[in-house]
Formats: C-alpha cells, sequence, structure tokens
C-alpha cells in the first residue's frame, strides 16, 4: 500500500501575540515516571535480546509515584516514609521454558535511574519499587509475534504522533533553564539545587515573563540567609540563560510560594517534591520533545515505556517531529511545519492511514517540486520503522 501524504500551506503570519511553555525537569514526579518507564522498558529489551535474540511484547507505560513524608531541616533533615513507586503494564515473563525476572528487572531499572539522576536522594533507603505487571493479552501478543518471524512490525493500536518545527525563541528559554540548572557541572557549584525544577514562560508580545519552581537541598542550605543568597543566584543564572534565548530580559519569579521572612521555603531532603509534596504519573509530563505546548499540535499519548518495535504511540511520537525538522531544515521555502501520523491497528507500522503536513511560506505558495520533495521526506521517515530503529533508543541512557 502507497503511504498517501496529505500538503496543507498556509501563509506564515505575524508570532503568536500570547504564547504558554512549560517543562517539568527530571526530578518532577510526572518526569521520574516517565524516566523509569522508558528504564524499566530498555532493561526488559536488553534481557529478551541477551537472552532470546529478539525482543519480546511489553508494554510497560503505567506508573505511578505515591509521594513520602519528609521532615527538613537546615543542615540536613530525614525522609520519614519511602517513595513508593508502582510499575504496571504488561510483559512477556516467560518464553521457551525460561522464566524472566520482570519484578527484578523492573526494582533494577527504577534504583538505576535514581542513583543516575539524583545526588541527594538515596535509593536504597529513599525508595520502595513495587512491580504489578502481568503478560499481554494472547491477541496483542500474537501480533507482535510476527516480527519474530520476519516481518514488518504491525501496529499494535490505532493512535497518532505529532511533531512541529521549528522551536521557538520561549520555547528554547524554557528548555535551557531547566537544563542549566541541572547540568552535573552546576550541581557541583550549587549541590543546595535540586533535581526537581519546574518552568512555565508565557509571551504577551514582546514582553516574557518565567515562574521557575526548584527544590532546595536542605543538608547544603545551614540557614535562611543562605537559601535568600542562594536563590538570588539562581534566579540571576535563569534570567541570564532566558535572555540569551529570547533575545531581552525576561521577568522572572523563583520559588513564587515562598515566604522567606517568615520561614516558609521550597526546601527538601532529596532533592524532590515526590519526597513528601507531590505524586506523578506516567504521561502527564513533557512530550517526547521535552516541553509541554498547549498552542501547538500536541497529544496525550504517552510514550514512556511502550515497545519500541510496533507500539505508534512511541514510533509516531518519534518520528513525526523528524519530519517536521526535516521539512523545515531541506525545505527553502518552508518557515514552520506540523506533521501528525494516524495508524491503523493491524497495518505496517510504516504505512500510516493518515500522513498529514501542515506548511507555512512567505506566502501561501509552495512549487510542486517542493510538494513532491516533503512527501519524499516524510516516506522516508516512515521507511525507517521498518527496521530496527530502537537501536538508537535501546543505547540511550536518559
Amino acid at each position: 500500500m502507497a503511504v498517501r501524504v496529505h500538503v496543507a500551506v498556509d501563509a506564515a503570519g505575524r508570532p503568536r501575540d500570547f504564547e504558554l511553555v512549560e517543562r517539568k525537569g527530571i526530578g518532577h514526579p510526572d518526569t521520574i515516571c516517565d524516566g523509569v518507564a522508558e528504564e524499566f522498558a530498555r532493561r526488559l529489551c536488553r534481557f529478551y535480546l541477551d537472552r532470546f535474540g529478539v525482543i519480546l511484547h511489553h508494554n510497560v507505560d503505567k506508573a505511578l509515584l505515591r509521594a513520602g513524608a519528609a521532615r527538613t531541616a537546615f543542615g540536613g533533615g530525614e525522609v520519614v516514609e519511602a517513595i513508593e513507586l508502582f510499575l504496571g503494564g504488561r510483559a512477556t515473563e516467560e518464553h521457551r521454558g525460561v522464566s524472566v525476572p520482570v519484578a527484578e528487572l523492573a526494582r533494577e531499572a527504577a534504583q538505576d535511574w535514581f542513583a543516575r539522576h539524583f545526588h541527594a536522594l538515596d535509593p536504597a533507603r529513599h525508595l520502595r519499587v513495587h512491580c504489578l505487571t502481568r503478560p499481554g493479552s494472547r491477541d496483542l501478543t500474537e501480533l507482535f509475534a510476527r516480527v519474530g518471524a520476519g516481518e514488518v512490525p504491525l501496529a499494535n493500536d490505532t493512535s497518532c504522533g505529532v511533531g512541529f518545527a521549528p522551536r521557538t525563541r520561549l520555547e528554547r528559554a524554557v528548555q535551557g533553564i531547566e537544563e542549566q540548572i541541572n547540568a552535573p557541572q552546576t550541581k557541583r557549584l550549587h549541590p543546595e539545587w535540586g533535581e526537581d525544577v519546574k518552568v512555565l514562560g508565557f509571551r504577551h508580545g514582546s514582553r516574557a515573563s518565567i515562574t521557575l519552581a526548584c527544590a532546595f537541598v536542605d543538608a547544603f542550605v545551614p540557614d535562611l540567609e543562605t537559601y535568600r543568597r542562594s536563590r538570588e543566584s539562581l534566579a540571576r543564572a535563569a534570567q541570564a540563560r532566558g535572555a540569551a534565548e529570547l533575545g531581552f530580559e525576561p521577568a522572572l519569579a523563583v520559588n513564587a510560594g515562598d515566604d522567606v521572612d517568615a520561614g516558609r521555603i521550597y526546601l527538601t531532603v532529596t532533592g524532590t517534591s515526590a519526597e513528601a509534596g507531590d505524586d506523578g504519573e506516567v504521561g502527564r509530563g513533557n512530550r517526547l520533545n521535552g516541553l509541554i505546548t498547549p498552542q501547538r499540535p500536541m497529544t496525550l499519548e504517552a510514550a514512556a515505556g511502550k515497545n519500541p518495535v510496533n507500539h505508534v504511540g512511541k514510533l509516531y511520537s518519534w518520528a513525526a517531529p523528524r519530519i517536521a525538522q526535516a521539512l523545515v531544515d531541506r525545505i527553502e521555502a518552508v518557515e514552520e511545519a506540523h506533521c501528525m501520523l494516524v495508524s491503523r491497528i493491524g497495518q505496517p507500522v510504516h504505512e500510516p492511514a493518515l500522513v498529514a503536513l501542515e506548511l507555512r511560506t512567505p506566502d501561501g505558495a509552495l512549487p510542486e517540486s517542493a510538494r513532491t520533495q516533503a512527501e519524499e521526506i516524510a516516506c522516508a521517515e516512515l521507511a525507517r520503522l521498518r527496521g530496527p530503529s530502537w537501536k538508537d533508543w535501546l543505547a540511550r541512557t536518559d
């Protein structure tokens, strides 16, 4: 079946008067759930490949974090009740008479992920992991098993993936601020800044405002004055990064819920609100591009933890942004691109039921040769899904 590509072209208008962008940092409870679900899926894939030579059916895309309880104190408090992480979904537990240690892989994935991403949290003391997976249904496992017979993967769901390019200045600023705060070199200079960072930016015309929340680690904050000074340093760093991306200085608020004079501040033991203040869930955080962008094409599909072989909720969430970026990079007239991919369960993953491309050019016109090029770009990217496109994903450690 040939891939049918629908191309729509509009004139590129002036920038939106209002723009809203959010990013939840690596230590946010929702981001934790996404990250651990992904790591769990990678552990399963590696075990399946090492033991059986193929990836077996799994979708461990259900995770819920229940916050613990903690007592903070200047100079160091304590976690009273551990964070609880519940990992669910479906996973193959036995193949060819060999048992798969799914629960052990889940615990190892969670503990290693926490150890890799937090500098003040001890997963051995501060985390409990509950594995609640079960084997998949017969119809979906059989659909998946056809890949093992050398066939092209068949979509396991009717779903969609979306992407856009390029990013706006505000989108780059919001992501850049969080990444700078959570960079390893920053943590070496400021160990009091925890990993639970959330950045929300909005722009109204030529003015922008950014609200930044950052959990402080109490062991590195001996008193209130130290907190005050460090918060000011955090604000300066965030504003500098924001200005570099935006081209002008944004208004900035850091830990806006504080009442420093009254001693009410954002202090934690571990660097995350997951220790006491906030629960988390897969799919409530950043999309695969690292942002939450309600004014852009978005899907509620949670890609984290889904298998990388035939789950279109993951595959199309990868492919659509790559297609959009390639359209902007390779077609001179295209200033902005949106891509939507829609699957149909049981059909080859590289043959979506719909490929919709929305392109914006300066005058709303696009030569026929450029339309053809857009279709070729989309089809070439989709063709990659026929083979082991998951290898790059498997090598990642984020």
